[in-house]
């Protein structure tokens, strides 16, 4: 999500702060730490093969360009040069700023209503066919994947219609149809809310008191995930993920609501290259400092983001050096103080629409896409350069957008 688009990111916050002090005593807390892989673990070979050729930068956003005529990895002479990696924001699928202006609990379950309604609209199934084209077409050996949501419903009444998306099978069906092609690396789960809707929008059809008209619970469980490429001769090891200590509180009720936020982690070797450590993260994206402080537990002595291995960092950053103004400049800053280097372009911008429904005729814009917040780096820039890199899902298919965010994809030499 982008800071400088100033929607729906304070609204999610504030919002899922204000769900979490109304909900039902049902909430299951997220984890502190993530899902562990196996380790060593070897993404096996098939027929597929990776793809990478082309041209990049070093250093900041002094960009040469982006774009390459075709993609094939290099045989045994080029083995374990090249490592192919992508960062890409799913959209979480909806706007929950109608809960900010609710003032009564009718108020409150009908603005969720509207928020699972949107979550219909924007239709991850059919989003996620986009999303898997782009990974298809790019075939990064890593992913790195922010806003993996999970949407549950608890029926509450006869009248309830059950809603479920769970956005990381639903992708991985779409990837590996006839054959597999991407695997689980780490799960991490991030905040996790529920609360009581009016999804039909009828009257006095919930048993909840104070709740009358909510026939329903809605439950979104955010996660950030890495997935490898299977068959490309990615293995990973040491797989896991966490949260930061610094997170948004947001008091409602006299009570402080921390919003979790987190990265995974995983060390790796593509090819028989040089093992590196690679992370994925989603940083803070309402409050600068936050931010920044989330960015600086990534690269402080034993973060996640450091290693004896050469590190790349890839996620969604909400910020950057210069297409967003101070202090949404804060977090990029501390990353490139700690010494990561940019190692992906910035032509064109990634991010992000300002509509919050993504279909075709919903408003959104390629005129929107107007600044970066999502970023692919290092802290080995000399053995850890650019081949090429691009944007992906600029433009919508199949009736959508993919997601309010693009895909930056970037193509690396390891020396």
């Amino acid at each position: 999500m982008s800071p400088s688009t100033n929607r729906r990111l304070p609204a999610l916050l504030i919002a899922a702060s204000l769900v979490l002090a109304l909900c039902l005593p049902a909430l299951a807390g997220a984890h502190g730490k993530g899902q562990r892989g196996p380790a060593p673990k070897v993404h096996p070979a098939h027929a597929h093969h990776s793809h990478g050729n082309g041209h990049g930068h070093s250093g900041h956003h002094d960009h040469p360009g982006h774009g390459h005529p075709g993609h094939g990895h290099p045989g045994n002479d080029g083995r374990g040069k090249q490592v192919d990696v992508m960062t890409r924001n799913l959209y979480l699928g909806a706007d929950l700023g109608p809960a900010i202006a609710a003032t009564t609990p009718d108020a409150l379950s009908a603005a969720n209503g509207q928020i699972l309604r949107e979550v219909v609209h924007n239709d991850f199934p059919t989003r996620a066919k986009g999303l898997a084209q782009e990974l298809l077409t790019e075939k990064p050996d890593l992913v790195g994947l922010q806003e993996v949501a999970l949407w549950q419903t608890t029926p509450l009444s006869a009248a309830a219609t059950p809603i479920a998306y769970d956005y990381l099978p639903e992708l991985l069906a779409e990837l590996n149809k006839g054959g597999p092609r991407y695997d689980v690396v780490v799960v991490q789960e991030e905040f996790d809310l529920e609360a009581p809707a009016d999804y039909n929008g009828l009257p006095n059809d919930g048993p909840l008191p104070g709740f009358p008209n909510a026939e329903m619970l809605g439950r979104l469980t955010m996660r950030d995930v890495i997935l490898a490429r299977h068959g490309a001769g990615v293995q990973t090891w040491n797989a896991e993920g966490g949260n930061f200590s610094t997170l948004l509180e947001v008091p409602i009720l006299g009570q402080p609501k921390p919003i979790k936020r987190g990265w995974t982690e995983t060390d790796a070797k593509v090819r028989g290259s040089h093992p590196f450590h690679f992370v994925n993260t989603h940083l803070e994206a309402f409050q600068p400092l936050i931010r920044e402080a989330q960015a600086k537990e990534l690269v402080a002595p034993g973060g996640p983001a450091t290693s004896s291995l050469p590190v790349v960092l890839v996620g969604d950053l909400n910020s950057d050096d210069d297409t967003v103004s101070f202090p949404d400049t804060l977090a990029y800053e501390a990353l490139v103080a700690a010494g990561m280097v940019e190692r992906s372009t910035d032509d064109p911008l990634s991010c992000c629409l300002k509509a919050s429904e993504l279909g075709v005729a919903d408003g959104g814009s390629t005129a929107d896409f107007d600044h970066q917040v999502d970023h692919v780096m290092t802290d080995d820039p000399d053995d850890i350069t650019l081949r090429d890199s691009e944007v992906t899902g600029l433009l919508p298919v199949n009736g959508f957008w993919n997601s309010d965010h693009a895909g930056v994809f970037s193509s690396l030499n390891l020396r």
